[in-house]
């Protein structure tokens, strides 16, 4: 589908009126994708969807084509009330969501499950152990950056410690 096809299906729409915002969620960096052909696609509907979500149209257009192209995209969403759901009215227009950044991480139970005291946890990742202990006791959140290094930490705990592990000869 080019570009043009595009466009000519939104002005087949005509202008979009009275799409119903989502009234309450959280932010999400997101990142979509075709989930197979073009031919299944409805492309107007995962921009509305994506619109619902607090997506300003033009970004909402262009991580659609992008999708659809096969680029990488990224879109921040400011409204997401469940990312199934979202997943949900995306899937039923041919494409496939990813969270791209967590929303949240438990810290504790990451901590708990690789079986290490908050000293070790912060001595074997390079974290501050006041900041482990903190978002443990949930005086403060990971940012964006401590989000994505625990999530890391999360799905690889062992590639990121032979990472950080500098032999000496």
């Amino acid at each position: 589908m080019t570009r043009s096809s595009l466009r000519e299906r939104f002005e087949r729409l005509g202008r979009v009126r009275g799409i119903d915002p989502v009234r309450s969620g959280s932010r999400a960096i997101v990142s979509l994708r075709l989930s197979g052909s073009l031919d299944g696609t409805k492309s107007v509907e995962a921009v509305i969807a994506l619109r619902r979500r607090g997506a300003p149209t033009l970004k909402a257009k262009r991580a659609v084509e992008a999708a659809m192209e096969g680029a990488a995209n990224v879109l921040e969403l400011s409204t997401v009330e469940d990312p199934h759901a979202l997943a949900g009215d995306l899937r039923r227009s041919g494409f496939v969501l990813s969270v791209v950044t967590p929303l949240s991480i438990d810290v504790r139970k990451l901590r708990d499950r690789l079986g290490l005291t908050q000293e070790q946890f912060a001595l074997r990742f390079g974290l501050e152990l006041d900041a482990v202990r903190n978002w443990e006791y949930g005086r403060r959140e990971p940012d964006a950056a401590a989000r994505s290094y625990l999530t890391i930490i999360e799905k690889a705990a062992d590639v990121v410690q032979d990472v950080l592990a500098v032999p000496v000869e």
